[in-house]
């Protein structure tokens, strides 16, 4: 029985690993849109959920540069984990006795939305690594940012720059401001508290910040196209 159930449970764990080892590739292709693991829930939860796909061709170049400049500096020099940073958070973390937070790189962010889940744990962050390098390996730096902004949550049911965008500034992506893009590039790591259209001052110096950062990021963001 024992021997049972542990075949039974390796069986389990082989299929939910050869998901994103299969699905990577597919969602390379430039056709196919993907969807989050928090859209599936809201969907077989009855939820109603916002998402539009949107080209990156149609996003408005500062919203990349600025989300670039906010989530992962470094997005077009590391293949998939910015070992520097982790590094810094460990030492860190080791420091204060206190967990470590932080790193996520863009790919990191992208395959987490995809295949794991939210609630911050050691073996989640363990699988992201070898995920985020699996997926910055097959996907090209502008396809992995076309599925993270097309995916990112911006709010209670609103996935993705599209919605976003429409949501709170009730206009394409396509024309988003400077101030607008970092707005909305500072409330990603808390969008459930976030609001772009009704910002905080705390909020306000943040995309100050990004703003400043997003305008003079000049090589820092060459490796996507049309940007």
């Amino acid at each position: 029985m024992i021997r049972r159930m542990l075949s039974a449970a390796a069986f389990v764990i082989l299929f939910l690993a050869a998901i994103p080892v299969v699905l990577v590739p597919v969602y390379g292709l430039p056709f196919v849109r993907p969807v989050s693991t928090l859209m599936l829930a809201e969907h077989f939860s009855f939820q109603p959920f916002d998402r539009e796909w949107t080209p990156l061709s149609d996003i408005a170049p500062v919203l990349v540069r600025s989300v670039m400049m906010s989530e992962d500096g470094q997005y077009c020099f590391h293949g998939g984990v910015d070992w520097n940073a982790m590094r810094t958070v460990v030492d860190r973390a080791i420091g204060d006795g206190e967990a470590s937070r932080g790193a996520s790189t863009i790919p990191m962010q992208t395959v987490k939305n995809l295949f794991l889940w939210n609630s911050r744990s050691y073996l989640r962050k363990g699988l992201e690594l070898p995920l985020a390098m699996y997926a910055d390996l097959l996907w090209s730096k502008s396809r992995t940012m076309e599925i993270y902004l097309n995916i990112a949550e911006w709010g209670n049911g609103i996935y993705g720059i599209g919605a976003a965008s429409r949501f709170y500034f009730n206009r394409p992506p396509s024309q988003l401001t400077a101030r607008q893009a970092a707005l909305l590039a500072v409330a990603l790591p808390s969008p459930l508290t976030r609001d772009p259209a009704h910002p905080s001052a705390g909020l306000r110096r943040l995309a100050g910040t990004v703003e400043a950062r997003a305008r003079a990021s000049g090589g820092y963001i060459g490796c996507i196209d049309g940007v």
